[in-house]
C-alpha cells in the first residue's frame, strides 16, 4: 500500500516525501529505502509523545516541510486515479487547502464535509458524525499551502478521544476565512481500513497489471499451467500439477505444488503452497500452506505456518497475524 501511495505521489510530480513511522521501527526503512528508486528522496521520522492524532503527525514533520506547500497522504488510501488534476488545480485555483472527496455508502466512519444550501461552498468539516448530512468522505489526500497547517495546529485543540483531529484543522480554516476547496475522486477508491477494502483493493490493483515475460531463474514443471496476467518473481518454483490463472503475483523465491493459484492473489516472497487451493487472497512473506483445502477472502501474515492433521475442513475464511501457527 505504502508504495502505491509513493508511486501516487511522484506520479504528480512530489519530489520530496516524509514518512512517519512508530517508534523503534525499522521495517519499512528496510523495505522502502531512500527513495532512490522512484527517483526522490524520502526520510523517516518518528511521532514523539505516542499516538496523539493524523494532525500532530503532521505537525511533527514541520522542520521538513518548512515553508513549502505540501500534501498529506494517509498511505492505507488506495487510489485508482491519477492525483495529477487535483495538483494542477489547486495550483492553478489559489486555494488555502484542497481535500479530495469520494461518495461512500456510510459516512459516519469517515471526516464529512458540511456544504451551504448551494451545495457547491464548503462550510465545515465533522468528524465521523453520528448523523452524516451527506454521503461523501474526505479521504485521507490533503494538499495544503504554505504555513497554513500550522497556524492552525497552533490554535485547535485535542478532541473528546485525546487526539489532534485532522477534520479541527480543516473546520479551523473554513471559520477563519481561508479558501478551502476539494475535488471528487472519480476512481475508485478505499480507505483499506478494513479486511473487506484491503482484499478489494488487491483485486483492482491485481486487475492493473501490464504483462510481462518470466524472468530467467523460474523453474516450471512441464504439467503447471498458467492464465491470465501473472508476474512471476525470480527464483521461483512452479512445480508439479500446478494451476495458476491471473491476474496473480508469485513474489521471488516462491515454492507451489499440486496447487491451484488465483485468481486475485498476491504471494509474497518466499511462501511456500502445496496441496491447497487460494483464490482472493494476500499471503504475506515466508508463509507455508501444506493443506489440501480452499482458502479464500482471507489475508495471511508473514512466517504462517499451516499444516494438516487429519478431519474434513473446507471454506475457512481466515485473518491470520504474523507468526501464526494453524494445525487443521
Amino acid at each position: 500500500m505504502i508504495f502505491h501511495a509513493i508511486e501516487k505521489a511522484t506520479e504528480a510530480g512530489v519530489t520530496e516525501i516524509f514518512i512517519n513511522v512508530n517508534p523503534g521501527e525499522d521495517e519499512l526503512q528496510k523495505a522502502i529505502g531512500d527513495g532512490g528508486h522512484w527517483g526522490i528522496s524520502i526520510t523517516f521520522f518518528e511521532q514523539t509523545g505516542g499516538p496523539q492524532g493524523i494532525a500532530h503527525v503532521v505537525n511533527e514533520a514541520k522542520k521538513f516541510i518548512g515553508d513549502e506547500p505540501f500534501m498529506f497522504y494517509l498511505s492505507d488510501n488506495v487510489l485508482l486515479g491519477s492525483l495529477k488534476e487535483m495538483f494542477d488545480e489547486f495550483s492553478e485555483s489559489g486555494v488555502d487547502c484542497m481535500l479530495a472527496l469520494s461518495e461512500v455508502d456510510d459516512a459516519r466512519s469517515f471526516g464529512v464535509p458540511v456544504f451551504a444550501d448551494d451545495g457547491k461552498t464548503l462550510i465545515d468539516v465533522l468528524e465521523k458524525p453520528s448523523d452524516p448530512p451527506n454521503n461523501f468522505a474526505v479521504t485521507g489526500i490533503y494538499l495544503y499551502g504554505p504555513k497554513i497547517f500550522f497556524d492552525a495546529f497552533d490554535n485547535i485543540e485535542k478532541s473528546a478521544r485525546g487526539e489532534y483531529e485532522i477534520s479541527s484543522i480543516h473546520s479551523y480554516f473554513l471559520k477563519n476565512g481561508k479558501n478551502v476547496g476539494f475535488k471528487e475522486i472519480t476512481g475508485w477508491w478505499r480507505d483499506t481500513g478494513k479486511a473487506e477494502d484491503l482484499l478489494m483493493a488487491n483485486r483492482l490493483l491485481l486487475e492493473q497489471l501490464e504483462p510481462e515475460t518470466v524472468p530467467p531463474g523460474v523453474s516450471m514443471d512441464s504439467t503447471a499451467t498458467v492464465e491470465g496476467l501473472v508476474h512471476v518473481g525470480i527464483g521461483a518454483q512452479i512445480g508439479k500439477n500446478v494451476r495458476i490463472e491471473g491476474p496473480v503475483i508469485i513474489g521471488e523465491n516462491c515454492v507451489l505444488e499440486n496447487a491451484t493459484i488465483g485468481p486475485h492473489v498476491t504471494l509474497s516472497q518466499g511462501c511456500s503452497i502445496k496441496d491447497a487451493e487460494i483464490s482472493n487472497a494476500i499471503i504475506l512473506d515466508n508463509t507455508e500452506i501444506h493443506v489440501p483445502m480452499h482458502i479464500s477472502e482471507s489475508i495471511i501474515g508473514k512466517n504462517v505456518r499451516l499444516t494438516h492433521v487429519p478431519g474434513k475442513a473446507e471454506g475457512h475464511k481466515m485473518i491470520i497475524g504474523d507468526k501464526t501457527v494453524l494445525e487443521i
